[in-house]
């Protein structure tokens, strides 16, 4: 699928900020599902790329001096392939790393009760049929609606409140994966199309599970499918923190307000 991309980001402070850096994942990684043709990053401040620690292309942007505004646009082509959700087991990264918790991931008393049953059909049916098993389970415990959780919220108390975004669903797929000793990993990207909400159309995020003799295979608990050609695969990390597309800090500035255009275009 040739898909293009534009995507603008845009902070605008109550106040004059006086310093402010924002640690940018949003260019496509390079695999066998897909291929960047053009892609292009630009800000008002000064732009720096760097690679992190999980190989991911990222930049950091720099703005000094007093500024009310801060706007990253990222355009781009890109070419993906169906690969069925999966990649392949060896892509340079210590794959027993992704069963580290972290604040968003732990799993409680909760979760892993939910992951009880799940428990069950990897011990009889192995990994892969483990994995579907969840994210069915974790598309029926956490409800797909918006503005009920936060870029803060972990994956127990979303699996509390049984309901959230794409985010909450990867986490609690990843905390209730890694209890169960597979490596699982976040993926941060854009969805082209999909089913249900059409928050899940554009900017989103899903998992990733080590299946051994396989490969890593994604799975999206927020749309109940494994990825597709309609996927691009920005970052990946242990969980929405280090694999997130965008956050900044800043000094002065006072309230803030976000807003994002985003377009995706089959062509």
């Amino acid at each position: 699928m040739h898909l293009t991309v534009k995507h603008v980001t845009q902070f605008k402070f109550a106040e004059a900020a006086t310093h402010s850096i924002q640690y940018i994942r949003m260019t496509p990684r390079a695999d066998l599902c897909q291929r960047v043709r053009q892609w292009e990053i630009t800000a008002s401040g000064r732009l720096t790329p760097w690679t992190d620690g999980f190989d991911n292309h990222a930049h950091v942007v720099t703005f000094d001096g007093e500024h009310d505004e801060v706007r990253v646009t990222v355009s781009g082509e890109i070419m993906t392939s169906d690969t069925n959700g999966i990649l392949p087991m060896d892509d340079g990264l210590p794959p027993y790393i992704f069963l580290t918790p972290t604040d968003y991931t732990d799993a409680d008393d909760g979760i892993r009760k939910f992951a009880k049953p799940i428990a069950k059909v990897l011990e009889s049916q192995g990994a892969l049929a483990a994995g579907h098993a969840l994210m069915a389970a974790v598309a029926e415990a956490v409800k797909y609606q918006a503005g009920q959780t936060t870029v803060e919220t972990k994956a127990s108390e979303a699996l509390a409140a049984g309901k959230g975004v794409c985010q909450d669903q990867a986490h609690l797929f990843i905390a209730a994966a890694r209890h169960l000793g597979l490596p699982t990993r976040y993926v941060s990207g854009y969805l082209a199309a999909g089913k249900g909400n059409d928050s899940h159309l554009a900017s989103h995020a899903w998992a990733e599970t080590l299946v051994e003799g396989l490969g890593w295979v994604s799975f999206d608990p927020a749309n109940d499918q494994c990825a597709t050609d309609a996927y691009i695969r920005l970052a990946l990390g242990l969980d929405y923190g280090t694999a997130c597309p965008i956050r900044g800090l800043r000094s002065g500035g006072g309230l803030e307000e976000m807003d994002v255009n985003l377009r995706i275009d089959e062509q």
